[in-house]
């Protein structure tokens, strides 16, 4: 029998980790050999897994897998920061989704961290000054993901969006490091107004399903928004908000919401 071997680099035991799971999986499901093999064990860094994960998955009649994943590539290249920022979203996805046993999972089969990947191609774009075809990714992506980021918006690392349905990132949003989100959150405007215009996070925000952040406000770090809150004013850091409109309710409860993920109100 051939033995199936992964492309992995020595120095870089996050897509060691990557390889060795890829082959006990096809030991444990044969019939996902060839989507393994093509999406993982045939590229040799996370960075080329990633831009052909792009590339199938953005694809339409109007873009071809060719041109999107020459675009993946490039971005990579020329940004060493992207490929950072990625193995610190898939750390962050293991660490803090219950529901995320292996490091191929994320890969794979969660959109949220694939749109994520994604939308960083697209404000690489955006910042090279390739906007429309920072929009076309954009575009897919919604399309693909549900998930819409603007390509002007800025993430920082080790973001974890959990189950990824209908999140919204404005064109002036900025989300700092560690911060972990569910479904349905959109971080947006409040009308037609011009210029700065999008919310704030700061490191390590915990923000619960359904949440609205809306207007240029801040968000300060470490702190909670509730589950289905509608947030229209400056949270304090270490503060857990809720409620429509959301006021502080209490502490953040811990010194890292956005790590522990717990979003219960202990009667505060």
């Amino acid at each position: 029998m051939l033995e199936i071997k992964p492309k992995i680099t020595a120095v870089d035991p996050v897509w060691r980790r990557v390889g060795e799971e890829a082959v006990e999986a096809i030991r444990n499901e044969p019939l996902l050999g060839g989507l393994i093999h093509s999406g993982l064990l045939h590229h040799s860094s996370l960075e080329r897994a990633l831009a052909y994960r792009f590339s199938l998955k953005l694809a339409s009649g109007e873009m071809s897998e060719q041109i999107l994943r020459e675009i993946a590539d490039q971005a990579y290249d020329s940004d060493p920061e992207i490929g950072a920022a990625a193995r610190s979203d898939l750390m962050a996805v293991y660490e803090r989704d219950p529901a995320c046993h292996r490091f191929i999972q994320p890969l794979l089969f969660f959109k949220g961290y694939q749109a994520v990947q994604a939308y960083r191609v697209g404000h690489w774009l955006w910042q090279t000054g390739r906007t429309d075809m920072a929009y076309f990714v954009q575009m897919r992506v919604s399309e693909m993901f549900g998930v819409d980021i603007h390509p002007a918006a800025r993430l920082g690392k080790g973001i974890m969006i959990d189950h990824a349905h209908s999140i919204v990132i404005g064109e002036t949003a900025v989300v700092g490091d560690n911060v972990s989100m569910l479904h349905s959150v959109t971080l947006g405007g409040t009308g037609k107004e011009d210029g700065d215009r999008h919310p704030k996070i700061g490191n390590g925000v915990l923000i619960g399903a359904g949440a609205k952040v809306l207007g240029n406000i801040t968000v300060g770090q470490c702190s909670r928004i509730a589950a289905g809150s509608v947030v229209l004013q400056d949270v304090p850091a270490n503060s857990t908000v809720a409620g429509v409109p959301a006021k502080v309710v209490g502490k953040a409860g811990c010194a890292q919401p956005a790590l522990t993920m717990d979003q219960i109100l202990q009667g505060e």
